[in-house]
């Protein structure tokens, strides 16, 4: 989510709403997605050649690194896949056009930020790696990481301006003021901080005449968020005289947020607001307008979901997930980020959306090389829950084996339907997948990638999945593969092994050597 100008406001009254902290001995709880988004888009890495994942892990590790000197304990929380309800469709699609666009201007030269595919998988290396605690929400994760945060009454850090509308008891630090780079001592001691800014909310609702921050979640919904879009609000903007108090040049910039703030101050609860927002607005549209500006208000109450029993007891109970009836075995895995969101978006809803990279705009979309292979997924998918079979699709009408996704066609977006494939009775019954013998599971997946298992016998067993997967893509014509090409990708495969040897301390053998001159090569 995110509140339109909502962060460049409070930032420009930073002296007012925000104050300075020196973060340590505390557990902090951190919006993954932002997270990793501001470690790739900060950092200097380079963007336009599939992703400089080595240098992105290098930051992410240095980033924990810098917590745990100030003895700061990070749970770190990502988002999964898209809510049941599907509301974010219209937003999630804006901004794979915006996606687009960016990508396009990288390739051509141009400036841009389009995180590389694998993104997300490196980042999530990096916590097992440095064995921080996380968890992947089922869907959107702001409420429960607002929930979580309030339990363990510990701050929260993110770059997501709902933040500043949440009710938190210990604040939220936004992560463009984070210094983690600049770790500070306590003078005369050996303690370590870092530097920080905490928003306050009882500071913004004191600034606009003590109002009732039970209001908030409504201006929210009026300002614009990521989950509404109602034309008919510009309706009620259009009527209403927003009071816009003393104004300067930055008020003009923000002038929907101060003159929303400043009429709302003046209601003394939600109720009272609610109704004076509906009486501009056509007696025909105000019930319908109220089910919807409740729903989304909705969105900024405590969560149900308790993801200290995830950290604690390692148990995920979310109310939407279990509802679906999900296996077990694919909630288990979901949680623990071992299956993407991509997984949780085909069950749910049928469709998933395929993230650009920077490619050439005038191909086809690299996606459709690895077509095949996710047509084998949605089949594996097709029989999860008796709930998800009861419910109809609406961009799948009498399609019991068809999947939508959203795609780049040239420089634009495109919904495809795709049909999975019918699998054989023992691959057709997701809750026993994980039931069947490793042969069995091996079979499927050499058959999916049109290897035959014999090739793969002398390959050490750590490269047999890369290799298969190399050899999928060769046999592809859209992937246009030289000699050239299969000489960087297999060189690419070996140094991360040669770097290993070369790098292992107290090993007393030849190969180090032998390896560092191979390497050098």
């Amino acid at each position: 989510m995110g509140i339109r100008g909502l962060m460049s406001f409070v930032e420009d009254h930073s002296n007012e709403f925000f104050t300075d902290l020196k973060l340590r001995d505390t557990k902090i709880v951190i919006d993954g997605y932002a997270l990793f988004h501001r470690l790739c888009f900060n950092s200097n890495l380079e963007l336009r050649y599939g992703g400089d994942y080595d240098s992105f892990a290098d930051v992410a590790q240095k980033f924990f690194e810098s917590l745990f000197a100030c003895n700061i304990c990070p749970y770190v929380v990502l988002d999964g896949g898209c809510d049941i309800s599907d509301k974010k469709l219209k937003t999630l699609k804006d901004r794979a056009r915006e996606k687009i666009q960016m990508a396009h201007s990288l390739s051509v030269g141009g400036g841009g930020y389009v995180c590389p595919l694998l993104i997300r998988e490196v980042f999530i290396q990096v916590l097992i790696k440095l064995q921080v605690c996380f968890v992947q929400c089922f869907s959107e994760a702001d409420r429960d990481i607002m929930t979580l945060a309030n339990h363990w009454n510990c701050p929260v850090l993110s770059s997501d301006s709902d933040f500043c509308i949440f009710d938190l008891k210990t604040g939220f630090c936004p992560l463009n003021s984070f210094q983690w780079r600049n770790v500070n001592t306590i003078k005369g001691t050996q303690d370590c901080y870092i530097p920080a800014k905490c928003f306050s909310l009882d500071a913004l609702c004191h600034h606009f005449s003590n109002m009732n921050k039970a209001l908030l979640p409504l201006f929210a919904v009026l300002c614009g968020n990521d989950h509404i879009n109602l034309p008919i609000i510009e309706t009620f903007l259009s009527k209403v005289h927003l009071p816009l108090g003393a104004t300067n040049s930055k008020g003009r910039r923000h002038h929907r947020v101060l003159g929303l703030l400043n009429w709302l101050s003046h209601f003394a609860d939600p109720i009272e607001a609610l109704d004076n927002v509906l009486k501009y607005l056509p007696k025909k549209d105000r019930e319908n307008v109220k089910e919807i500006l409740c729903c989304s208000m909705e969105e900024y109450q405590q969560s149900q979901v308790k993801l200290q029993d995830f950290f604690q007891h390692g148990t995920y109970a979310c109310p939407a997930a279990l509802n679906l009836d999900l296996p077990e075995w694919v909630l288990v895995a979901l949680a623990k980020g071992q299956l993407s969101p991509f997984i949780s978006d085909a069950l749910v809803l049928r469709r998933t959306i395929l993230h650009t990279q920077v490619e050439n705009m005038q191909q086809p979309n690299a996606h459709r090389v690895s077509l095949p292979i996710r047509q084998i997924i949605y089949g594996l998918l097709l029989n999860a829950s008796p709930h998800l079979e009861n419910m109809s699709w609406k961009a799948l009408p009498s399609q019991p084996l068809a999947f939508s996704e959203v795609e780049r066609i040239n420089k634009n977006i495109k919904t495809s339907i795709v049909n999975a494939v019918a699998l054989p009775k023992d691959h057709a019954d997701l809750s026993k997948l994980t039931e069947l013998s490793l042969a069995k599971r091996q079979i499927l997946l050499f058959d999916t990638l049109k290897v035959k298992q014999t090739i793969l016998e002398p390959i050490p067993s750590s490269l047999k999945l890369p290799i298969s997967v190399s050899c999928y893509w060769l046999q592809h014509t859209e992937s246009k593969a030289k000699l050239h090409h299969l000489q960087a990708l297999l060189l690419g495969m070996l140094m991360g092994p040669l770097h290993a040897i070369i790098t292992s301390p107290g090993i007393v053998d030849p190969a180090p050597r032998q390896a560092q001159c191979l390497a050098a090569r």
